[in-house]
């Protein structure tokens, strides 16, 4: 399905929810909201839909890195951890992967929210996961770890709904690139974009978005200019394959 970036960056009208990738959506019940979601209940979505300003306007996620496209890294760690994949892109390149392409909605390049809400909106799974095209080296349990802080040890109390956000933090911080959402917070994201809204940090914490913490900071290293590429490429290659 090719990108399609709307020409005023309105929003589909309400129940016009985009099915690109996979079959029906999956539960969104109480029910569904009280327990731990597993791999089968979530999808995943590699953000690709910024400009790339700083790296010359270039399709960031096709830099090479050891002789392969960033992206193809990205989309190696995260597939095996979802139940599907799709690539929010708005620009034709990323069609070479062979997965379905999700173009913002919102336009304007509205950044990586942007690219959560369209997802939001064409997710077939209750859940959905991101991660940037840009950040090769992305946690193998990152899924496992966000679905696992879903539901305390125990379970939740009677009545309780559990949060339907969560964020990987590292030693430097949030890291909002790198989110677990529930599909219902489509229409409440949408509405802040469309007020203008645009920093990922100020929507988490409207959002109440519960912080996961990894203790590796490098796995959540991402690439903004050629010379964060280039000391990249000596950290890749210093790694073991087993990393």
């Amino acid at each position: 399905m090719a990108p399609h970036a709307p020409k005023n960056g309105s929003l589909p009208p309400t129940g016009g929810r985009r099915r690109p990738w996979g079959g029906p959506a999956g539960g969104v019940g109480e029910a569904g909201l009280n327990a731990p979601p597993s791999r089968a209940e979530i999808s995943g979505l590699v953000l690709a839909g910024g400009q790339a300003l700083r790296m010359g306007g270039i399709a960031k996620g096709l830099a090479p890195l050891q002789g392969r496209p960033l992206l193809a890294h990205v989309i190696e760690r995260l597939a095996p951890q979802v139940a599907r994949l799709a690539i929010n892109a708005n620009r034709p390149e990323y069609g070479a992967f062979g997965l379905p392409l999700v173009a913002d909605v919102v336009g304007g390049f509205a950044g990586p929210l942007a690219g959560l809400h369209a997802g939001l909106l064409a997710c077939t799974t209750p859940w959905l996961v991101t991660a940037p095209c840009d950040a090769p080296l992305l946690p193998h349990d990152l899924v496992a770890r966000l679905a696992q802080s879903a539901s305390p040890p125990g379970g939740l109390p009677s009545g309780r709904r559990q949060r339907r956000l969560f964020v990987a933090t590292s030693p430097r911080g949030p890291e909002p690139g790198f989110m677990l959402a529930h599909v219902e917070l489509a229409p409440a994201l949408g509405e802040w974009l469309q007020n203008g809204g645009r920093k990922a940090r100020d929507w988490l914490a409207a959002a109440g978005a519960c912080e996961v913490a990894f203790a590796d900071g490098t796995a959540f290293a991402n690439i903004n200019t050629p010379d964060e590429l280039a000391r990249l490429q000596t950290t890749v290659a210093t790694q073991s394959p087993a990393a």
